[in-house]
């Protein structure tokens, strides 16, 4: 950030990405596709294979994981802080007959997560830790995340990374967030990464893309001390 740059508001910085989504997502319904993403999909498949039922999943957005999650027969929790989003995947979790293996709840990830020590197998988020949250606000998440688990459970969750595309185009907000088109984004380094693996045994870093542009992310596994 430039010294003549001010520094964002934090609270007006959280409402405005708050309506930002709601507002994108009433607007594009199947903004992202209705089919699972890879990371999505992997994820699944690995909590499957190891018998980890319970799933926090963070950021769900309009559910195209949380719905491959389900798939895979795995008991979800859906967290987001867009509520209208998550009235449409309870809706349509009641259409596909999957009410009974889903729980949603409207919840900033900048606050505590509102259960109790390991009271889940696994978390999955795709692009939840790269959103508008700062490095200090990512480790105390992640401490969180590593309390809610049980011994032995993972996390696997993907960022955007320095590398990508989009890395420092933009408004400037410091710590490695810039704001493009409206949205903000948080671009991970491998410094991030570890930081947040602390009391985790990070398992795997695997880059890949995503989208037209196209996205380059990582795909972080990390398993519960």
């Amino acid at each position: 950030m430039s010294p003549e740059q001010p520094a964002p508001d934090p609270g007006a910085l959280v409402a405005g990405q708050r309506q930002h989504w709601e507002t994108t997502f009433a607007a594009n319904p199947q903004m992202y596709g209705t089919e699972p993403s890879e990371a999505g999909r992997s994820a699944a498949s690995r909590f499957a294979a190891e018998g980890l039922s319970r799933v926090l999943e963070l950021g769900a957005g309009q559910g195209r994981d949380t719905f491959g999650l389900l798939g895979a027969g795995l008991e979800v929790t859906a967290l987001d802080y867009a509520a209208g989003s998550l009235a449409g995947i309870r809706d349509e979790a009641g259409r596909a007959g999957l009410a009974g293996r889903l729980t949603t709840l409207t919840h900033d990830v900048r606050q505590p997560l509102p259960f109790a020590d390991a009271s889940f197998d696994a978390c999955y988020s795709h692009m939840l830790f790269t959103m508008a949250l700062a490095s200090d606000e990512l480790a105390a998440l992640a401490g969180e995340v590593h309390r809610v688990l049980r011994p032995g459970g993972l996390c696997i969750y993907t960022v955007r990374h320095v590398g990508d595309a989009h890395y420092g185009a933009g408004r400037d907000l410091g710590d490695n967030l810039f704001e493009n088109g409206g949205f903000v984004v948080h671009f991970f380094d491998r410094t991030l990464v570890d930081r947040l693996a602390e009391g985790f045994e990070l398992e795997d870093l695997t880059a890949f893309e995503e989208g037209d542009l196209p996205r380059r992310l990582w795909r972080i596994t990390m398993r519960r001390r």
